[in-house]
C-alpha cells in the first residue's frame, strides 16, 4: 500500500536529488561538509538543526551568513551542513570556510571578494602536542634549587 510523503519529506527528497555544490571546511578539530543548494530560502541546516538553534550564541550562527553577505547570496541560498569535531567556535569557522569554498565552486567571480574578507583562507593553527618530561606543550615542571 503507497503512503503519502508529507510535505516536509517531499521537500527533503527534493533537495537531496536537485544539484548542489560542495565545500569543506576545516579548522582546529572541526571538519564541516558543506552542500549548497542555488535557489533556496535561506534555509541552514546544521547537523539536522535549523543553524541558530544549533549555534545559540549569534557570533557563532553570525559565521554561517558572512560569506554569503559578502558576495550578496544572503537568502538565496539554503545549506545544508555536517559539523564533526572540534568545539562550536572551530565548529561555526569551518562552516565559514566550507561556505566560501562552495561558493566558489558556483562561480569563481565571488572569489576576489571572499579573499578580500579574508574567507578562502584555512587558519592553519591548532593545538601543539604534549611532549614527554613537560607537563604540556611547553610548560615544564618547576624547578627547585634545593
Amino acid at each position: 500500500m503507497p503512503t503519502k510523503k508529507t510535505e516536509k519529506q517531499a521537500e527533503e527528497t527534493e533537495a537531496k536529488t536537485s544539484v548542489y555544490y560542495y565545500g569543506l571546511g576545516r579548522r582546529k578539530t572541526s571538519i564541516a561538509k558543506v552542500k549548497l543548494f542555488e535557489n533556496g530560502s535561506g534555509k541552514f541546516i546544521v547537523n539536522g538543526k535549523n543553524y541558530k538553534d544549533f549555534y545559540s550564541y549569534p557570533l557563532y550562527a553570525e559565521n554561517l551568513e558572512l560569506p554569503l553577505e559578502a558576495v550578496g547570496l544572503l537568502g538565496k541560498i539554503d545549506a545544508e551542513i555536517k559539523v564533526v569535531g572540534g568545539g562550536l567556535q572551530s565548529g561555526s569557522e569551518a562552516c565559514r570556510l566550507g561556505i566560501a569554498r562552495a561558493l566558489v565552486r558556483i562561480t569563481d567571480s565571488y572569489k576576489p571578494a571572499l579573499r578580500a574578507a579574508g574567507f578562502i583562507t584555512r587558519d592553519p593553527r591548532a593545538k601543539e602536542r604534549k611532549k614527554s618530561g613537560l607537563k604540556r606543550a611547553r610548560r615544564a615542571p618547576q624547578w627547585a634549587k634545593r
